[in-house]
């Protein structure tokens, strides 16, 4: 009887582990893994890689990092490798053009922000951190070329970015090259079980598995989560598309952006951003396909978020400014941004409706606030304007609402 429950409790913990993955590499290496650490009596070291090539985490990085909590929980040791030599080259996965190499001190200031910003989903404590600028700076030209000489060309052409630019005649640097091989020696230095990372890391992960096995060592498993899409639906969450959702942002930011979300990404963020368990999920999607209001469940995941990285509290204050800002009807409801009238330029304190709303959302062409106080999209006071060239005397406490979303109030 005890047999049975210990056989079950380990399948759980293996179906656990493995939700969500993608790709496992090879098919049973998790299972081989976990039953080489027990009977060795020691822990995993499952490795995750970041290049700081920007200063702030953000969701799609957290679908990883989840992953590694769960192993960490387990008792298994989790290396965060900071590619403080790596970015510095640039890694040009999924890019058709180069990606500009940083700094020195920006990538110090990147990974130190990173590392601030990893507690928030795993014990940093409990971690270990490695740069691995510890040892490629170390490394000698004639070390450099050794390794380089373990792989071919024609094994770095199977990239299918590589490949994709050398078709259409795009150039290719050597440092690009290079920058694979460099990541899979990363392994081989910290002795690596597990790699994880995103299914666009795993060419990169695989060299780190052939380099293992020319050094005689054990080659890693490789697990790749799915790549989570941003706000657009389209492209994964990066902070250079601008459609990401950070794990600093504040509640009503990441209630709003959550909100903005397209109905096609529901399902996508249910699964890899939220802590409700499978059945709530699945309860979730059927309701969906029932008809539920997507808002109602955009909600529900707005909500998880905050209360994973902020607390329950903020998120239902975050509803509620959502609720009193965007559906609410009431004008004297809203939160209106203070502007200072001596930061708008008129002559005598007087100007047209259309400069004052250019100089308030000046993000925006004045063709288009043009367009905007045409068709009824601005009040001033709770009093709906048409005329973009109607003089508006500048007083404070004067409240201008502009589109669905703006509201500022003179001081």
């Amino acid at each position: 009887m005890f047999g049975l429950f210990l056989f079950l409790k380990i399948m759980e913990t293996l179906n656990k582990l493995k939700e969500n993955v993608e790709i496992i590499l090879p098919e049973n290496g998790l299972d081989e893994k976990l039953k080489q650490a027990k009977k060795e009596g020691r822990s995993l070291i499952i490795k995750l890689g970041f290049d700081p090539t920007a200063p702030d985490l953000h969701l799609g990085h957290a679908v990883m990092l989840k992953k590694l909590k769960e192993f960490q929980d387990l008792g298994h040791q989790i290396v965060i490798l900071v590619g403080s030599f790596t970015a510095q080259i640039g890694d040009p996965t999924g890019k058709n053009k180069s990606r500009k190499p940083l700094s020195n001190e920006e990538v110090l200031h990147n990974a130190e922000t990173y590392i601030s910003q990893l507690s928030k989903i795993i014990d940093v404590e409990k971690s270990k951190i490695v740069f691995n600028s510890e040892w490629l700076d170390q490394l000698s030209s004639s070390e450099i070329i050794q390794i380089l000489s373990k792989v071919t060309v024609a094994q770095l052409m199977h990239r299918n970015d590589f490949n994709k630019r050398f078709t259409e005649n795009t150039p290719i640097a050597m440092h690009e090259l290079v920058y694979p091989i460099l990541q899979g020696f990363d392994s081989v230095k910290i002795n690596c079980d597990i790699e994880m990372g995103g299914t666009d890391q795993l060419f990169n992960c695989t060299m780190g598995r052939q380099l293992q096995q020319t050094y005689g060592m054990d080659p890693q498993t490789v697990m790749c989560m799915p790549l989570l899409r941003g706000l657009d639906g389209k492209e994964k969450m990066s902070k250079s598309l601008n459609n990401i959702i950070g794990l600093t942002d504040a509640p009503n930011d990441m209630f709003g952006k959550t909100m903005s979300i397209p109905d096609s990404l529901i399902e996508e963020f249910l699964d890899l951003t939220t802590n409700f368990s499978l059945e709530e999920k699945q309860e979730l999607i059927e309701q969906l396909a029932k008809g539920e209001n997507p808002m109602n469940l955009k909600k529900l995941i707005a909500k998880n978020i905050i209360s994973q990285y902020h607390d329950v509290k903020a998120a239902e204050e975050a509803e509620e400014f959502f609720v009193n800002q965007f559906q609410s009807q009431k004008f004297e409801e809203k939160v209106f941004e203070p502007v200072m009238i001596s930061s708008i330029e008129a002559k005598n304190r007087i100007t047209s409706l259309v400069e004052l709303c250019s100089q308030l959302k000046n993000d925006v062409s004045k063709s288009a606030i043009r367009r905007l106080i045409e068709s009824g999209a601005v009040q001033i006071n709770n009093e709906k304007l048409t005329n973009p060239l109607i003089d508006i005397p500048l007083h404070p406490e004067t409240k201008i609402k502009i589109g669905k979303r703006n509201f500022y109030e003179l001081k």
